[in-house]
């Protein structure tokens, strides 16, 4: 054990989970890895103890299973060790709204937003109580994006902004850290056997969670690694709070008034 607290990372088994697991082994933190493929794992816990040093745990899990997700809680809710989570594990699906079968949608929704807000508030009382602990939630720009015409995905996606930014209102002042990361396209087996040629521009995965990481130890809300005028941001979000006291009006907007 070493005497930094443990990082508890979903879809751990390759990409940016991967990754991040490579990351917080290097700044010397113990690891929790789940994923369903057990033996990539065992594979990667092997080499990163063998390179750092840390204690590796494998929990293999099916996060759109009940009970494997249950076991996840478990150990968030216990370990006392796990200081932060990172929720990662996600997917997506080809094709339009129309196209995808019903039974295909209620697996991402359930594994990119149902297993996601469960894993969070597992372990969030635990934090709370402690008065520290992080909660790292990756999203994507998809989720600020419906014109990219990823439906479904972008909307798992936008929830996980908006819970993180809600979390990161009501749980900051309690000592909890929540960062939402938006990577874009990023080079992850998340885009299966598509056509190369068809794909837009990717970002390598380890220049991603590097990004993130600055954003992390900089204690930032959201980071967008591939945003580049940061001003952006900021003006989206002052015309977000601009409009608040606009929705405390009891009347309807003068362009609603029926004509007299």
């Amino acid at each position: 054990m070493t005497g930094k607290s443990s990082v508890l990372i979903t879809g751990a088994s390759s990409g940016i989970g991967a990754t991040y697991a490579d990351r917080f082994a290097r700044r010397g933190h113990d690891l929790v890895l789940v994923a369903r493929n057990k033996a990539r794992l065992e594979t990667l816990a092997a080499r990163l103890t063998e390179e750092t040093g840390v204690a590796v745990d494998v929990l293999p899990a099916d996060l759109t299973q009940g009970p494997d997700l249950a076991v996840v809680e478990a150990r968030l809710r216990e370990d006392a060790s796990i200081g932060t989570l990172v929720n990662n594990a996600g997917a997506a699906l080809a094709g339009g709204f129309v196209d995808q079968p019903i039974e295909d949608v209620a697996r991402l929704v359930a594994l990119n937003t149902t297993s996601l807000v469960r894993l969070a508030s597992a372990v969030s009382p635990r934090f709370v109580q402690a008065g520290e602990g992080a909660i790292i939630n990756i999203g994507s720009v998809v989720g600020l994006a419906p014109e990219l015409g990823s439906s479904v995905y972008g909307a798992t996606k936008a929830f996980v902004l908006f819970l993180s930014q809600s979390l990161s209102v009501e749980l900051g002042p309690k000592g909890v850290y929540v960062q939402a990361v938006l990577p874009a396209a990023t080079k992850t087996e998340i885009w299966g056997n598509s056509d190369p040629a068809k794909l837009p521009p990717m970002m390598d995965v380890e220049d991603l969670v590097d990004a993130a990481l600055v954003g992390f130890d900089r204690r930032e809300a959201v980071t967008i690694p591939p945003l580049h005028d940061e001003s952006l941001w900021a003006a989206f979000q002052a015309a977000r709070q601009a409009m608040l006291p606009e929705f405390r009006q009891t009347q309807p907007a003068r362009r609603y008034r029926p004509a007299s």
